[in-house]
């Protein structure tokens, strides 16, 4: 019976596609903030959506954390319109900056050990498990293995399912060494391979399957 292999499924992909340089932002010297915002613009659209709407953000000078809390919900759920669901998403990026902002910031905060910082970030409102790993993982560079739709179902194709997300999440995590820049390439590659394969029929076996 064949047996999913994490660390080879890693090695493998990246030999296919090589290093994907994840997670793209416009102004590096706003990472942090822009690859946040980003992270909850691109629940349930595509990248090149959320890409425009980051776009409109900075055209805009809304960009900002102050910008962001002072402008009205409107002007705000225009410039994001790309992205979708811009009504909610508005808010979602409201309560995210009063979040950011009540709790000093992003060097307060990188302080904070990976299961305290997530535990805050999934007390905000809007905020699931993959956007806060997200955030966690390419935001603040600590460790924290994000699951989205594709990593199920490379799963999936071996035969493993679990029922929640944080049993998937502990899956990987306990299968592969603690390393932050493994971790942040491996999502990128697994969404790289869903995009190109996940969906077809007929797909051969996914990589990282050992006998």
């Amino acid at each position: 019976m064949a047996k999913f292999n994490a660390k080879l499924a890693y090695k493998n992909l990246f030999q296919t596609y090589g290093p994907q340089k994840w997670w793209p932002v416009l102004h590096p010297q706003n990472a942090q903030f822009e690859i946040s915002i980003g992270a909850i613009l691109t629940q349930n659209t595509a990248w090149t959506n959320v890409e425009k709407a980051l776009a409109n953000l900075y055209k805009n000078n809304l960009l900002l954390l102050e910008a962001i809390k002072t402008a009205p919900k409107s002007k705000l759920a225009k410039a994001i319109k790309p992205a979708g669901y811009f009504n909610q998403k508005a808010i979602k990026l409201k309560k995210f900056v009063k979040f950011l902002e009540a709790e000093g910031g992003f060097k307060k905060l990188a302080k904070l050990q990976v299961p305290e910082l997530r535990k805050k970030l999934l007390g905000i409102w809007g905020i699931g498990p993959e956007t806060a790993d997200s955030i966690i993982l390419y935001a603040f560079n600590k460790p924290s293995f994000v699951i989205d739709t594709y990593t199920k179902r490379l799963l999936a194709k071996s035969g493993i399912k679990f029922k929640t997300y944080d049993e998937y999440k502990k899956y990987f995590e306990s299968r592969l060494p603690k390393n932050v820049k493994m971790w942040n390439e491996y999502h990128a590659l697994i969404v790289r391979w869903g995009k190109g394969h996940a969906g077809r029929k007929g797909i051969k076996k996914p990589l990282g399957i050992s006998h």
